[in-house]
């Protein structure tokens, strides 16, 4: 896999992602986010997946382990795509000389309780589909130490709840969440038939996803 340069497509300066990081319970965020691109990122180095704006795939790659999985819908779904091959032993090169323009948000739009809802979902659905038992059994930790650092920003107006204002917004969020938790609980069965399917393709052990999760971590405080 290929991950390009993704800026900001308002403001090019801007970082909107060079590769992705992961928190330990599945939600996923650009690396270097938000950032003025200085050049910091200016060298081909591995990551952990590119996104799904702006990659590139070997044809044998897919060919073995399969494209987009459809129940995702939409977003995260370059993320389980990312993840599923790395258990399948394939790579991700940045190459910084690739760069591109990205409208973030505008499939749904960032105030988009839909939006939401389906990033929640999904989060769980990579993780009860990919995730390896070990981590697996924390994310419920995981996932409260995030509500937690969100509920912070949320009363200091930053972080992505600045796009759900006042009580009425940050009810909606709340509704958007626990629909999402639900909606990943009702694919639960359809999601274990697919881990166990993910054994023909795994060359990485358990225990090599799960060093590869946490050595391209996200962290705490970039998760709002």
């Amino acid at each position: 896999m290929a991950a390009s340069k993704v800026l900001v497509w308002e403001d090019p300066r801007r970082i909107d992602k060079v590769g992705h990081l992961m928190y330990p319970d599945g939600q996923n965020k650009g690396r270097g986010s938000g950032a003025t691109d200085t050049g910091q990122f200016d060298r081909e180095e591995e990551v952990l997946w590119p996104d799904g704006c702006a990659a590139m795939y070997r044809k044998e790659m897919l060919d073995r382990i399969g494209g987009f999985d459809e129940d995702f819908f939409a977003y995260g779904d370059d993320a389980e795509l990312g993840l599923r091959a790395r258990i399948a032993g394939w790579k991700c090169i940045f190459t910084p000389e690739a760069v591109v323009r990205h409208h973030r948000g505008s499939t749904l739009g960032k105030d988009s309780a839909w939006r939401l809802e389906l990033i929640e979902r999904n989060r769980l659905l990579l993780a009860l589909k990919l995730f390896p038992w070990s981590l697996l059994c924390l994310n419920p930790f995981y996932f409260a130490a995030r509500v937690v650092a969100g509920v912070v920003a949320a009363r200091q107006g930053a972080g992505d709840t600045a796009h759900f204002p006042g009580l009425s917004g940050k009810w909606q969020m709340a509704k958007a969440l626990v629909k999402g938790d639900w909606g990943a609980l009702k694919l639960l069965p359809r999601m274990l038939r697919k881990r166990t399917a993910i054994r023909r393709l795994r060359r990485l052990s358990p225990g090599d996803v799960r060093r590869l999760i946490l050595a391209h971590r996200l962290r705490l405080e970039e998760t709002t």
